[in-house]
């Protein structure tokens, strides 16, 4: 590791590379987003032309803003100048408000394609009508315009933003700040230019600022244009922390050579095979300057390039394909899974919504939950049984699923069926399943498959290139396992069992259902132990004749599939923390995906990996059924360590603010790095808070932490605003499995709270992964 801090040389005293470009630079926020609209596409048969689009958007619309049957209001919506920002007027008090950023935007639906606007069908038709879906958590924008054109207008127009911001390269899009050229004169005082640095969550001292101000200020002129401005912002920016590693490297200070380059990939970085043929594709791919990359030469700018790029994050890039062994039984993988999947809130007041299914999909979510109850009109409905939720019909739950189960993910989608109802509606379930999934439910039996094991999550091509999904229910079990059978007995399918008509919480998986005169007959089932999760640890609730109840339950999950699912004392939603459930290879351990929070992060952290395809392949010692893994006794675990893991927390890259406060608000930031593993690995470090700035933090502090299970450790990294009076506010996180760690000088490239990228919000750090001996 080289040694930081090192100073900027005067040549370069303005920026990183030395030159200065306004393509590769920020520039003075303007309408660079709208440029990008002067050369659109060809425009389609109907409606105004694609150019015309924003500028009608801008000039705004009054439209029907929808929440309910009942709720339908007026509201003025406009674009934005910058056109990254709609705003709205209401039409009652006249106050104007912001609405959303087109970078909020995950896509458009057209017509009657929400629950509330299929409500409205009778009275609206749907070419009036259109939903504006978010990223993450946020709920939909459901809008009813007064015209066909109107619609058009707007949904093609917000297509074509969202196309254009999701195109953007991250330099692009931080020239997206909101401007401070207050007298919009097309040039910046130092006034604004201060106005800019708090938009810009940086509170810089003032003689610095005038300092950095009047170097840039070329005209003399008292203020910044063109650029100037350019020169003021790669100023600001430059990176001290990255200089001072590559001039550790380069010979001359100015430029790596192919060599120079692979030293510091072997060295520091430690990659592997054919690191020539690497660094040369590394100058290929992020090198800017032509001549440069003739001479496989890497410069400063190049360098730190390739440092944000994908291969430069602390994320190993070989991970995120499908890069796992996909043949094994269910039981040897942890499976993506969601609870109450239908809730959007809480549990005893919140709305049901189909909404829930199609976020828990594009999650990657592999195991859903459907409770089923007899319906008042003959059709059975989805909700959370005996409390105030919203009812939904099963028909609708079906439909989502058959359109949304393998957008992304091909792999088989398992459903957890709750059934509470009586043989009629039973019937129309099973009519409904088979009438809406068709080919794609798994309906017969595998061919020439071991009865006695657990099919593969490779069952089968289903409609579409899409994986069969399987279908769950099967055969109840004691909620508290006896001592004479504390668990399931022996691997493979379990005998035919009846699902009663009040049906029962032992709910299991079935590769394929055997229909006979309903749902409520007869199934061919995989025996599956169902738990609900109490503060308490599980050890509590198993007999204590066992003489390691830990390594009992990580040889019955060795062969047979357990679900976990949140105590019922939890009708806030919350969730527990999975990483003790997956500590013993339980492998469907499910959360309310609806709540954001630490528990989230590490499921989302876990299966980041493998194409995010809601199946990751359990550890070696997770997999054998005579395993002596017990997760209380690290030792027992086969293979080398523990390790050592040594992460330096250099610094952070323009932060965001905290969400909901003031404008003129500046976050003192900490990081804090946790791991979360078997009870031995738990641990969390901090480093010191930096006092009033966001924008470019320095820490340079290590942190030290022993992994004895690195198999089941996940690594998190979160952003604190911190306040000596109060809890700390969440800035951002990444989290990651410690096996997907990469080595050496790495970005983290931090994640809001929802789960969503913040570019260009970053952490830097130096990691070293060091194998150290067991003690005699």
């Amino acid at each position: 590791m080289v040694p930081l801090g090192v100073p900027i040389s005067p040549g370069s005293r303005l920026g990183l590379g030395g030159q200065v470009s306004a393509s590769q630079h920020c520039a003075p926020p303007r309408s660079s987003l709208a440029e990008h609209l002067l050369s659109p596409p060809p425009p389609p048969p109907a409606g105004p032309p694609p150019d015309e689009t924003p500028e009608q958007m801008q000039q705004g619309t009054l439209m029907r803003k929808v929440k309910s049957k009942s709720w339908k209001k007026q509201r003025y919506f406009k674009l934005q100048d910058d056109c990254m920002t709609v705003w709205y007027k209401s039409k009652k008090n006249g106050n104007t408000k912001y609405t959303f950023s087109i970078s909020d935007v995950e896509t458009v639906r057209e017509g009657h394609q929400s629950e509330v606007l299929q409500s409205l069908a009778e009275e609206f038709p749907p070419e009036h009508c259109f939903t504006v879906v978010f990223h993450g958590r946020r709920g939909n924008l459901d809008l009813i315009a007064g015209s066909p054109e109107e619609a058009q207008c707007w949904v093609r127009g917000l297509r074509r933003l969202v196309e254009i911001v999701t195109k953007m390269d991250q330099q692009e899009k931080m020239d997206q700040y909101p401007s401070a050229d207050k007298n919009k004169d097309g040039r910046m005082s130092f006034k604004e230019v201060r106005q800019l640095l708090k938009m810009m969550n940086m509170d810089m001292n003032e003689d610095h600022a005038l300092r950095l101000f009047q170097m840039a200020d070329g005209s003399e002129s008292g203020t910044l244009e063109g650029e100037e401005f350019v020169l003021f912002y790669k100023a600001l920016t430059q990176r001290d922390e990255v200089l001072g590693v590559f001039q550790a490297f380069s010979q001359d200070g100015k430029k790596l050579t192919l060599l120079e380059f692979v030293d510091f990939l072997q060295q520091e970085q430690l990659e592997g095979e054919n690191t020539q043929e690497f660094a040369m594709e590394l100058i290929a791919r992020y090198e800017p300057s032509e001549s440069a990359r003739a001479r496989h030469v890497l410069s400063l700018d190049g360098f730190l390039l390739y440092l944000r790029s994908p291969e430069g994050a602390i994320f190993n890039p070989a991970h995120e394909p499908l890069c796992q062994d996909m043949t094994q039984p269910l039981c040897h993988y942890f499976i993506s899974s969601s609870h109450n999947t239908y809730l959007l809130e809480d549990q005893l007041r919140g709305q049901s919504s189909v909404e829930g299914y199609i976020r828990a999909l594009k999650r990657g979510c592999r195991c859903l939950e459907v409770d089923c109850w007899d319906g008042p009109s003959g059709e059975p409905v989805v909700y959370h049984g005996h409390t105030l939720t919203s009812k939904i019909p099963f028909k609708d739950v079906v439909s989502t699923l058959g359109q949304y189960a393998f957008q992304a993910s091909d792999y088989p989608v398992i459903l957890s069926l709750e059934n509470h109802c009586g043989p009629e509606q039973g019937d129309l379930m099973a009519q409904h399943l088979k009438g809406i999934l068709g080919e794609r439910l798994l309906t017969a039996p595998l061919d020439a498959r071991d009865p006695t094991q657990l099919p593969s999550p490779e069952v089968g091509d289903g409609l579409g290139g899409g994986r069969c999904g399987g279908l769950a229910h099967g055969s109840e079990l004691p909620a508290r396992p006896s001592p004479q059978q504390p668990f399931p007995q022996g691997p493979g399918l379990g005998t035919r069992s009846g699902w009663g008509c009040a049906g029962g919480r032992g709910v299991c998986i079935s590769p394929r259902l055997q229909w006979g005169r309903s749902p409520a007959s007869v199934c061919t089932a995989i025996p599956t132990h169902n738990v609900s999760v109490h503060p308490a640890r599980l050890p509590a609730s198993l007999p204590p004749s066992l003489p390691s109840p830990w390594n009992e339950f990580v040889r019955h999950n060795a062969q047979q599939l357990t679900r976990i699912y949140p105590s019922g004392l939890r009708t806030d939603s919350s969730n527990y923390d999975p990483q003790e459930m997956w500590n013993v290879g339980c492998q469907l351990v499910a959360l309310n995906v609806q709540t954001a929070g630490a528990e989230m992060d590490l499921c989302d952290g876990l299966f980041r990996q493998n194409a995010r395809c809601g199946y990751v392949l359990k550890p070696a010692f997770l997999r054998d059924a005579g395993t002596a893994f017990d997760p209380d006794n690290p030792r027992s675990r086969a293979g080398g360590g523990p390790w050592s893991l040594a992460i330096q927390v250099i610094s952070g890259q323009q932060l965001p603010k905290v969400a909901g406060s003031k404008a003129s608000a500046i976050v003192d930031p900490l990081v804090r790095v946790e791991i979360h593993g078997v009870p031995a690995d738990q641990a969390r470090l901090e480093t010191q808070a930096v006092d009033n700035n966001g924008f470019n933090p320095r820490w340079g502090e290590t942190l030290w932490f022993k992994v004895h299970v690195p198999e089941l450790a996940l690594v998190r990294f979160v952003v604190e605003d911190y306040d000596k009076t109060s809890r700390n506010d969440f800035v951002g996180q990444f989290t990651l499995p410690f096996a997907s760690i990469k080595s050496g000088y790495r970005h983290i490239h931090l994640l809001s709270k929802d789960g969503m990228a913040i570019p260009p919000s970053s952490l830097f750090v130096h990691v070293q992964i060091t194998e150290l001996p067991y003690p005699e």
